[in-house]
């Protein structure tokens, strides 16, 4: 039979048809853990780091999408929190894997995709360090729907994604028009984000708690940080 448009999900088959399927760009990028890759170092992001010091992220159920080796995620189960992390990568899964188990941390890494997932209502803390920026525009609508049903009320969602501005330095250039992406059949890398454009995205299910560009770090501290990035949280209404 021909390719029918019958459901939603038809339609999101349909628009992903025209790219390259995530696994095979993520897979590869793993494979040299000696690449100098800001983020492949075993340091948090330095806003969870604040937050938790802060006391705003204070232990509970966390779950992380797109984990890449962990970092996060063990920085998380340091802190008290039980964690479910999760990655496109069998590489990744397995390097995060190995280092949960150098530190003795019991972590729950698995390789799956975010849109296998459908937790209800379980999660004090959903974290994401670069997946949204990296998913096609149609593809946020049921990411976000699920992010939004994970969460417990009064739950917190963190993010970090791409600011504009920063060609050469890792980041684009500029922010892609959502139709522009699929005109061209590319997102050169990875999308950009402005600041009123994360807020219309987000501010309908959350209350933004934060919203700024990282800070710069230094190889001698021990957090990440890149200003190429904007660091946010948003908090679930209902507690």
């Amino acid at each position: 039979m021909e390719k029918t448009i019958k459901s939603v999900q038809d339609l999101y088959d349909m628009l992903d048809a025209d790219f390259r399927a995530a696994k095979q760009f993520w897979e590869p990028f793993y494979e040299d853990r000696n690449r100098p890759i800001p983020f492949f170092p075993n340091k948090p992001d330095e806003n969870l780091v604040a937050h938790v010091n802060a006391g705003v992220l204070a232990g509970g159920k966390a779950l992380e999408l797109g984990c890449g080796p962990g970092r996060n995620a063990l920085y998380l189960t340091r802190q008290g929190y039980q964690v479910d992390a999760y990655d496109l990568s069998e590489t990744a899964i397995a390097w995060a894997k190995e280092r949960a188990a150098e530190e003795q941390l019991d972590v729950n890494f698995e390789c799956r995709s975010v849109f296998e997932l459908a937790p209800e209502q379980e999660y004090d803390l959903v974290y994401d360090s670069g997946c949204l920026h990296h998913l096609l525009p149609h593809q946020r609508i049921p990411y976000i729907e699920m992010i939004h049903q994970a969460l417990k009320p009064g739950g917190y969602f963190g993010m970090t994604c791409f600011a504009p501005g920063f060609g050469g330095q890792g980041g684009p250039e500029s922010v892609m028009d959502d139709w522009q992406v699929y005109q061209e059949k590319s997102m050169k890398g990875g999308l950009a984000f402005t600041e009123e454009k994360l807020r219309y995205l987000l501010q309908d299910p959350f209350e933004c708690v934060e919203l700024r560009p990282m800070k710069a770090m230094s190889q001698d501290e021990n957090c990440f940080g890149l200003p190429i990035l904007w660091v946010t949280m948003w908090r679930k209404p209902g507690v």
